[in-house]
């Protein structure tokens, strides 16, 4: 076989856990572990989800070879040349799995590489890409019929998680003992609210429910301390107006025990660090969840969620996509950037959408997306509900099941690559 580069291009956090993981693997599996006959290569753009430590997680995959990290990606772009100046082999494939679509098209003529691209919603530049996988046929359907050989159905990444789940974990639920996951966020304007808001929600639920388990899978861009910050009154807060009382970071005493954090009430919630968390998710009766890729992971795995979105401090809402989140984290005008923009989402863009992955996906409610002034009892009460009639819980399970995208999506995409080699 010839030797050749694949370039991986993807950004954010959710993309290098959720899409670049499995694609790396199926590619290894597909193109042999031969690092002198195929050399895979990350190179990350910027996002404005990034925590800056997506470059180390991406380096962490065995299957990978060599990252480069987001502060770097401009000068590739314009110029072609790596921060470390790597060499490029003659023959290669850009991969996109994250980022603007635009990139590969401009990697791929200045490397002299194919191009493929993983399009969940929407597929551009159909011209110059050569291949594109893309997760339902309706991605398809919407470009020109003259372009429609480049396309091929490959199911949605996300579902990937579902085969990923590893059966290593002995944390088992049981009908005396519902577990209840808590996702609060990865960046730090989604955990100044989240984590006060989720840890009193779980508080108000264990005082009608001792036995109720409560469980947060640590993202793997956050270390305990920071995480743990955002629980403490005195450095965070926003926490008061969640009227929660805080909470402290209680080290494992053994390699065999969890982390806990340990609120003024005595609740404990065990900090799991494995990663990825799947076969734990798998296991919770409902989880509490941002928007983000949390939602499609769970979607993905079939677990009830509700999706919360509170809204009590506007400036903290600063972790959105594209030029609105650039816009909210400029320097001196951020702020009043985040305020506008989160107003007029709230005015006007909320009234036409879901934001939640599975209901975008179902185009309608599956999984409820509370948002406003969120107080932990009110939720508390819901999710309470949820657990004293289980067949809520059945229903949603169902639903997601039903409208999630086929499995086997990086084995297609690793096959499309290996397709475009031979060319």
């Amino acid at each position: 076989m010839t030797q050749v580069d694949i370039l991986i291009l993807s950004n954010g956090p959710g993309e290098v856990t959720t899409w670049v993981r499995p694609v790396v693997k199926a590619l290894r599996q597909e193109l042999g572990d031969n690092r002198s006959v195929v050399r895979i290569s990350v190179v990350l753009s910027p996002c404005s989800n990034a925590s800056g430590k997506e470059a180390a997680i991406a380096l962490s995959y065995p299957e990978v070879d060599r990252v480069q990290g987001a502060e770097h990606f401009w000068q590739f772009l314009l110029w072609g040349k790596t921060f470390d100046n790597w060499d490029w082999r003659s023959h290669g494939v850009v991969v996109f799995l994250g980022g603007d679509q635009i990139f590969p098209v401009v990697i791929g003529k200045k490397l002299g590489y194919r191009t493929v691209v993983y399009a969940e919603w929407s597929a551009r530049w159909h011209k110059w890409i050569d291949r594109f996988g893309v997760m339902k046929p309706e991605v398809a359907t919407r470009v020109p019929q003259k372009y429609a050989h480049k396309f091929t159905v490959v199911g949605d990444l996300m579902v990937e998680a579902q085969e990923q789940v590893s059966t290593a974990y002995s944390l088992l639920p049981t009908p005396h003992s519902p577990i209840i996951g808590l996702l609060p966020g990865s960046k730090a304007a989604k955990l100044a609210q989240g984590v006060p808001l989720c840890l009193a929600i779980a508080q108000y639920i264990h005082a009608k429910r001792p036995q109720t388990k409560f469980v947060i899978p640590v993202a793997p861009t956050l270390d305990l301390q920071t995480l743990a910050s955002f629980a403490d009154v005195k450095n965070n807060s926003i926490a008061e107006i969640f009227g929660f009382g805080g909470a402290s970071l209680i080290a494992p005493e053994d390699a065999s025990s969890k982390a806990l954090l340990k609120t003024t009430t005595g609740l404990t919630v065990e900090l799991w660090q494995e990663n990825p968390a799947y076969h734990l998710l798998s296991q919770c009766c409902i989880c509490l969840t941002t928007v983000g890729a949390n939602t499609a992971e769970l979607g993905a795995l079939g677990v009830p969620m509700l999706v919360l979105l509170p809204t009590q401090q506007l400036d903290a809402m600063r972790s959105w996509d594209g030029l609105p989140g650039l816009l909210a984290n400029l320097p001196g005008v951020g702020t009043l950037c985040a305020n506008v923009i989160n107003w007029l989402f709230l005015r006007f863009v909320r009234r036409k959408g879901l934001l939640a992955w599975p209901n975008i996906w179902a185009q309608e409610e599956i999984v409820p997306e509370l948002m406003g002034k969120l107080q932990p009892q009110e939720v508390g009460e819901m999710v309470l509900d949820f657990l004293a009639h289980p067949e809520k819980l059945a229903d949603i399970r169902a639903k997601l099941r039903k409208i999630r995208g086929e499995s086997g999506a990086a084995q297609k995409i690793a096959q499309i690559v290996s397709e475009e080699i031979g060319k």
